[in-house]
């Protein structure tokens, strides 16, 4: 099937927006309430007790979890939308910008945030479209741009706009394309394939056994990958990733005069 916007309905894909909001409590030099928003890659609790489709969208079985520290089924948190509200998303941002304003009118005065990732280079996307074979595709991967360019200029706005609104905006985007590209810069051997998964690249998000399809493979060295599954990336990569989140160094792509750091360290 060649893949066009118009049938992005028949492909299932991830949450996109990722949000992090660092609030000081009221009446209090010295601490501060950490809120978070986000999807399966800021997992801030699970969805196990949630009336959802749990075989699909959950992951709380082996192989998941089982090459963590703790070597035991994650939360449960591996939240998945589709690709058809992708475009609701890109046409949303006054409901961001809402969003955003209403938590700052209750305290929140920095706002930390991860765009998007080239969503056409995942294993789950990058198999959607047989006839490029394995190639990115370029068209959701355009729409994902788009979406950064915007999330930025709006963040810019709300700071203009706002008395004290400071924010972090971390290119993830970047970031993860580097990977890709250059793995063992990053001390990986493969920047494409999943780990964990079925058919070509691993990208059929059958980890687990148990969304349809039971049979499925496991890569020996998880740690080695980019990617754990269709659409997640593994422990390893993730560490190395919120490393160079934490502050500047010449490997990080924050944007802006922020990190992480410095909002643990400004009053």
């Amino acid at each position: 099937m060649k893949f066009t916007v118009s049938n992005l309905s028949s492909s299932v894909f991830f949450l996109l927006i990722f949000y992090a909001f660092v609030s000081p409590i009221h009446g209090s030099n010295r601490h501060a309430a950490l809120f978070i928003f986000g999807d399966s890659f800021l997992d801030a609790g699970n969805n196990n007790y949630i009336n959802t489709l749990q075989l699909f969208y959950q992951s709380n079985v082996l192989p998941y979890g089982g090459e963590t520290y703790i070597h035991f089924p994650n939360s449960g948190d591996s939240l998945m939308g589709r690709l058809y509200r992708f475009i609701d998303f890109i046409a949303r941002r006054p409901e961001y910008a809402k969003l955003a304003m209403g938590i700052y009118k209750r305290g929140a005065r920095k706002f930390v945030l991860m765009n998007l990732p080239p969503l056409g280079c995942l294993p789950g996307t990058r198999i959607i479209d047989v006839e490029e074979n394995g190639k990115c595709l370029q068209e959701l991967s355009n729409l994902a741009s788009l979406h950064n360019r915007v999330l930025h200029l709006l963040l810019l706005q709300l700071q203009n706009k706002l008395k004290g609104f400071r924010f972090a905006l971390y290119d993830f985007h970047t970031d993860v394309t580097q990977m890709m590209n250059h793995p063992f810069k990053y001390g990986l051997e493969d920047g494409k394939s999943a780990c964990c998964g079925s058919g070509r690249l691993r990208g059929e998000y059958s980890c687990g056994g148990k969304r349809g399809q039971k049979e499925y493979e496991l890569c020996k060295k998880p740690n080695t990958y980019l990617f754990w599954d269709s659409y997640h990336l593994t422990e390893s990569a993730y560490k190395s990733i919120a490393d160079r989140m934490w502050g500047f160094s010449n490997t990080s792509y924050n944007i802006g005069p922020y990190t992480i750091r410095h909002f643990f360290q400004l009053p």
